[in-house]
């Protein structure tokens, strides 16, 4: 996912000149020739995506034996031949799938999405289209993959995959794009030969997994300049499931022919990391993706976890932003889920067990985020999320919708309100406050 900060920043801006000078010159960046419409399947999986709010990020790969994150062959500039030696090592002896979906329900989550190939290269799943997977290049010789598509069907979770269109490794990934230069490349190649490669292996994810929830894009921002055929690539995965949703975390307004938009490390529109500037919000579905600690990837050293408060706050400010949160996990190289992260999420499911009616199935409430928290809707009720205040009165500017009752959830206190031409006032003075979120219910006539 994301390195180094201030790399980063100085790449983005680099690309986002690159970016420049193509509309200036009146070359496009990226085709996006035929329109796109989409099916009934996909938007009614666009419907079930934004009613699930919640979903499990899994960065997992022959990089977690280094313990220093996902982009440790980049950081590190370990040669492709060097870094190749780490598959003879990966055999997670501890991965247990049921155990996997078994923590995403107690999560109170509905999906996973799972990086099938990262950055480094490697394919984590059983591909004709290259030995240098999983199945063929480890001593552990099976497809997790599947393995965890066939438990997700068993508990009724669903499963998208991460796909990398990045790649430190192989060959003819040429010209170089910002990243990935220390790895010992030769420098030629044939990028048509790369664009068929990455189809055989999105057409291979499609086929032999069942149902795919989501395609989850991401490396664009490498090398904005080229021409990635994503109207071939989209066309392809819509072709083979039309219910998949496709994202592309290029980190600008989504292009043509895809169904939802992803925001990294930040809520919709607050762009507090430089590469989310100037991305626009669109009407598609959306989703925010975070970390439990600092790290995509298993970091060793990384033990900057986010309290359960924190992250519950994250889960309702995105619902209250009409955002999905999706929560990641770097596995350990033994297969198992660090238990500071089974801990913390363990408690969010137990949260979500009282008061997930006020998340589950919502969108985005009548009034706008406040400093003191967010609102969330489902049909003829309003939640209010009280997270940051603690005054015996709460006014809600602008809000004119007729309103039958109003009470503390899920207690059921009464609120006493009173409507004035600029919103509502409510009486907070019976209830006594929530540590993590205090939540009023407003029933509308």
């Amino acid at each position: 996912m994301t390195f180094n900060r201030r790399a980063r920043s100085i790449q983005m801006l680099v690309l986002g000149l690159i970016t420049c000078l193509l509309v200036i010159i009146n070359l496009p960046a990226q085709s996006t020739k035929n329109a796109y419409q989409p099916s009934p399947e996909n938007l009614k999986t666009r419907e079930w995506f934004q009613d699930a709010k919640f979903g499990l990020f899994v960065h997992w790969g022959i990089y977690s034996i280094l313990g220093d994150g996902e982009w440790v062959m980049n950081n590190q500039g370990i040669p492709v031949k060097i870094y190749e030696k780490l598959a003879s090592f990966f055999y997670p002896i501890y991965f247990d799938p049921a155990e996997w979906v078994s923590l995403v329900k107690k999560a109170g989550m509905k999906y996973i999405v799972i990086t099938s190939r990262h950055h480094d290269g490697f394919s984590m799943f059983d591909t004709k289209a290259s030995d240098y997977n999983i199945v063929k290049a480890t001593p552990y010789g099976r497809d997790v993959l599947k393995m965890l598509a066939e438990e997700c069907r068993k508990q009724g979770i669903k499963l998208g995959f991460y796909y990398s269109l990045l790649d430190w490794h192989h060959p003819d990934y040429f010209p170089r794009g910002a990243t990935g230069h220390r790895t010992g490349r030769p420098n030629h190649g044939n990028w048509e030969n790369y664009i068929d490669f990455m189809k055989t292996q999105l057409r291979e994810l499609l086929t032999n997994y069942g149902e795919v929830l989501s395609i989850w894009l991401d490396g664009y921002w490498d090398k904005r300049q080229a021409n990635w055929h994503l109207d071939e690539i989209y066309g392809l995965i819509h072709s083979l499931q039309p219910g998949t949703l496709v994202g592309n975390n290029h980190h600008q307004t989504p292009f043509p022919g895809e169904d939802f938009q992803m925001f990294e490390k930040d809520l919709p529109g607050h762009a507090t990391k430089e590469f989310n500037v100037g991305q626009e919000i669109s009407t598609l579905p959306l989703e925010m993706c975070e970390t439990i600690n600092r790290s995509w990837g298993f970091n060793l050293q990384d033990r900057r976890y986010k309290s359960t408060r924190e992250l519950i706050h994250l889960l309702v400010k995105a619902a209250g932003y009409n955002t999905n949160l999706l929560l990641n996990v770097g596995p350990m190289p033994n297969g198992r889920i660090q238990p500071e992260c089974v801990e913390r999420l363990e408690a969010m499911g137990k949260w979500l067990q009282k008061y997930g009616e006020s998340i589950y199935g919502t969108r985005g409430g009548p009034i706008s985020p406040r400093e003191w928290g967010v609102t969330t809707r489902k049909g003829k009720t309003v939640y209010v999320h009280i997270l940051n205040y603690h005054d015996k009165a709460l006014f809600l500017p602008g809000f004119n919708l007729p309103l039958r009752q109003a009470s503390h959830f899920p207690a059921g206190t009464k609120i006493r309100f009173k409507k004035l031409k600029e919103g509502l006032l409510l009486d907070l003075s019976p209830i006594k406050f929530d540590k993590i979120d205090t939540i009023i219910k407003l029933d509308l006539k």
